[in-house]
């Protein structure tokens, strides 16, 4: 089982604890943590994150083909397939990268802001 996150932070169970998940949401939350951990920061685990914070020094032509690089690369430990990586506009100089994946016959997506 996974904790959960949101934004980052653990949620609270309300008795002193964390909330577990498992399945697809136990999945859907290590994929999440590997594509926003900084590849490198973990010295233990130097293969651990991804290189997706770099993807603002990339030209505009070059994104879409970096982004589906790093995380293929983030997610190469996952037993995932990773069917399509689509980029869009967040705000404030950040993007938006949407991850299609495929996990035993299931499609799933996730998104986070880079």
């Amino acid at each position: 089982m996974e904790t959960k996150l949101i934004n980052g932070d653990y949620v609270a169970n309300g008795l002193g604890g964390v909330v577990r998940c498992k399945g697809d949401e136990a999945l859907l939350a290590r994929v999440l943590y590997r594509l926003t951990a900084r590849r490198g920061q973990f010295p233990p685990m130097p293969a651990l994150g991804s290189r997706l914070y770099l993807l603002g020094r990339e030209s505009v032509a070059q994104r879409p083909s970096a982004a589906r690089l790093y995380v293929a690369e983030a997610l190469a430990e996952e037993d995932v397939n990773v069917t399509d990586v689509q980029l869009g506009p967040a705000g404030e100089g950040r993007m938006e990268v949407t991850v299609s994946l495929e996990y035993r016959g299931t499609d799933l997506t996730i998104t986070l802001t880079v």
